[in-house]
């Protein structure tokens, strides 16, 4: 197999087996999740979320937190 005539698609499917083959199905997963890119913008939601809150707000939150792990 020549990588060079490959389709992009042909190499990734290659790679996969090869991935597969050597690490089993769910190290192979395993490994792959560690490059998930995820979605949207985490700094941009959280000043979105941030901005919202203030400290008599988180506190709260926390309190009702801590009294439903009691129950």
């Amino acid at each position: 197999m020549n990588a060079q005539l490959m389709t992009s698609e042909q190499i990734r499917l290659a790679a996969l087996e090869v991935l597969a083959q050597q690490l089993g199905p769910v190290s192979m997963i395993r490994f792959l999740q560690q490059f998930e890119l995820g979605r949207g913008d985490y700094s941009v939601e959280r000043h979105a979320w941030l901005a919202k809150q203030d400290v008599k707000t988180i506190m709260e939150s926390l309190e009702q937190y801590q009294t439903d792990q009691k129950d």
